[in-house]
C-alpha cells in the first residue's frame, strides 16, 4: 500500500502541489488482508431505492438530522430519484446512510487496504486502476469534463472486472481518516478506528473516502491517493460500493 516519497516529490512538483497533499499516502508498507468479494459497480439510485422503501428510518424526510447535513438524498423528490438516472451511482448520501445500506444487503463498506488491494487488481506498481497510461476522457468520469455522473459501467474495468474504481463519485470506506496511519498500521487486516461492535451510528470522526469524482482532478484518480468525509457529509460528488468478506472484522 502507499506511494515511495520519492514518487510524492515528484508528482508534488510536477503538479504544483505541497508536499502535505500526497503525503498521507506514506510509507508504502506491505499488508495481509483476508479473502473478500466486492461489488463490481457502486451502487445505483435503483439498488438505494429498494433499500428506503424497505427501510422507512432512512427515507428522505424520516431521517434524523444527526444522520446528514442537509442535504440527503438532495435530487430526489417523494423518495424517489429523478426520471432516467437509476443506473447512475447514488449520492447525496452520508456515511451513516451507506452503512445502514450495506448491513441491510447482508454486506459491508471495504476497509481502505481492500479497496486499494482491488483497486490495484494485481500490480503493486499500477498509478491508476487501468495501469500506468497517461490519462484521458477514455478512462474515466473526471475533471468535470462531462459536468455530471455517468451510469455504472460506462468505462472498461481494471483487472479484476470491477468498474468505476477512478472518478464518478468518490467511496466510503470503513476506516476512520487518520493521515499519519500507515506509519501505524497493522500488517493485518488494517482498518483504523471502527469497532464491529460497536454502533456506527454513534461515530463523529471522518472517514476514508477513495477514488476521485467526476468533478476531481487526476491526481485524485490514483490507486493510493488518500482523503476524507465528514460521516454526515451528503454531497454531490460521493457514493459507496460493499463487499463482502470471509472474516468477521
Amino acid at each position: 500500500m502507499g506511494t515511495d516519497s520519492e514518487r510524492i516529490k515528484e508528482l508534488c512538483k510536477s503538479q504544483d502541489l505541497p508536499y502535505d497533499y500526497l503525503s498521507p499516502e506514506t510509507p508504502t508498507h506491505t499488508v495481509s488482508i483476508s479473502s473478500f468479494y466486492m461489488d463490481k459497480f457502486e451502487v445505483t439510485n435503483e439498488e438505494f431505492k429498494k433499500f428506503v422503501d424497505e427501510n422507512p428510518f432512512w427515507r428522505k424526510n424520516n431521517i434524523p438530522d444527526s444522520l446528514h447535513n442537509g442535504n440527503y438524498l438532495k435530487s430526489w423528490s417523494n423518495d424517489q430519484y429523478p426520471a432516467g438516472e437509476g443506473k447512475l451511482p447514488v449520492n447525496f448520501v452520508s456515511w451513516y446512510a451507506a452503512m445502514a445500506y450495506s448491513k441491510w444487503a447482508g454486506k459491508r463498506l471495504p476497509t481502505e487496504a481492500e479497496w486499494e488491494f482491488a483497486a490495484r487488481a494485481g500490480q503493486k506498481n499500477k498509478e491508476y486502476p487501468w495501469g500506468t497510461d497517461a490519462i484521458d476522457s477514455s478512462f474515466a468520469n473526471y475533471g468535470n469534463q462531462k459536468k455530471h455522473l455517468t451510469p455504472v459501467g460506462t468505462y472498461e474495468p481494471n483487472a479484476y472486472g470491477i468498474y468505476d474504481m477512478a472518478g464518478n463519485v468518490w467511496e466510503y470506506c470503513l476506516d476512520e481518516w487518520d493521515q499519519n496511519y500507515y506509519a501505524k498500521s497493522s500488517k493485518d487486516n488494517p482498518v483504523a478506528g471502527i469497532d464491529p461492535q460497536g454502533n456506527y451510528l454513534q461515530t463523529k470522526t471522518r472517514r476514508v473516502i477513495r477514488g476521485g469524482s467526476f468533478q476531481g482532478s487526476a491526481i485524485n484518480l490514483r490507486v493510493s491517493f488518500r482523503d476524507s468525509h465528514p460521516v454526515n457529509g451528503a454531497g454531490i460528488h460521493v457514493g459507496f460500493r460493499c463487499v463482502i468478506g470471509t472474516s468477521k472484522r
